[in-house]
């Protein structure tokens, strides 16, 4: 029983002597009242304390303490109690911490800045002009640029379906490859016909480019949808290639309004508001979904998973309407 159990002789024979007894059965204990070592907080009295002392994220305590300027782990505040005579474990730490209600907690973005007293008017202004467009029968869209993608076998964040213990084997490290580059998905996305267009930069994103998406997409379905338009309005951050700021996307739209003969109307989200813009979670979105654990390993694979989300978009129209 001792070479089974791993106890000594003598644990093995006070254990069944206090069985016998019939002491412990009528208390439901495996031991006597007293028994065992006692808990670190009833050793050490100042030990709670103490600890409360160095986690209070309103106590900073000594700005000489190396443990203000380091994470706060479990291994940290146990070296820090062990220095002030309390000899503990990291386990040890850690269940304190629990009881005392600390727990591993992220950042958490709530605080914000003061916003200008007539956002919200911008905010109505802005949507009073879509509906008034749509009520006329004009063009709404809603445009921006995507996330940059590095082209070649890297890492795409996301999960896929595959066998167990096979995940697909991407890069160790994301450094861009110089003859593939990067690519950069500017979009397009009608607000009344929910439909998007997206077009695939090789280069940089310049205005140029953002106003080269809008007439490619006039051409391929806006004139389509719209043979009568007389008016165009657009929705965009107010920063990046179609920023208020930026004199190129200026010069641009009114060349390709003089091209389209069309009255191009701009509205700017205020900073900080890009979530708002439609684009952003009517058509970006899917698109990360769609691609998500993909290594993007050519320029074709950008291009299609895009294509195939469009695809998968339409049927699951048709399914509805059937």
């Amino acid at each position: 029983m001792c070479i089974a159990t791993g106890l000594s002789k003598r644990t093995l024979s006070t254990g069944i002597k206090e069985l016998q007894s019939g002491i412990l059965s009528k208390t439901q204990r495996t031991r006597n009242t007293g028994g065992g070592r006692k808990k670190s907080s009833k050793k050490y009295p100042g030990l709670v304390g103490a600890l409360e002392q160095l986690v209070d994220p309103t106590a900073k305590g000594d700005p000489e303490s190396h443990l203000r300027w380091t994470n706060k782990s479990t291994r940290h505040l146990t070296g820090v109690l062990k220095t002030q005579g309390y000899n503990i474990s990291y386990v040890t730490t850690s269940m304190l911490l629990h009881e005392l209600g600390y727990s591993l907690q992220v950042n958490h973005k709530a605080i914000e800045k003061s916003s200008h007293e007539d956002r919200n008017s911008q905010f109505l202004f802005i949507n009073n002009s879509i509906s008034g467009m749509h009520n006329y029968g004009q063009p709404t869209i809603s445009v921006d640029t995507k996330k940059k993608e590095i082209i070649g076998n890297y890492k795409n964040n996301g999960k896929e379906l595959r066998k167990q213990k096979t995940p697909r084997r991407v890069n160790g490290h994301d450094f861009p490859d110089p003859r593939l580059g990067k690519v950069v998905p500017y979009g397009v996305y009608d607000i009344g016909k929910n439909k998007g267009w997206v077009s695939v930069g090789i280069s940089a994103d310049t205005a140029q480019f953002a106003v080269n998406t809008i007439r490619t997409w006039w051409y391929k379905m806006g004139v389509l949808n719209y043979p009568k338009a007389e008016d165009l309005l657009i929705t965009a951050d107010c920063g990046g290639s179609n920023g208020y700021r930026v004199k190129l996307w200026k010069v641009e739209l009114q060349k390709l309004s003089d091209e389209l003969r069309l009255k191009i109307h701009v509205r700017h989200f205020p900073p900080g508001t890009s979530k708002w813009n439609k684009i952003e979670h009517r058509l970006f979105s899917y698109i990360s979904k769609n691609w998500q654990g993909q290594p993007l390993i050519t320029r074709e694979t950008v291009v299609n998973l895009i294509g195939v989300y469009s695809q998968t978009v339409v049927r699951r129209k048709e399914e509805k309407m059937s």
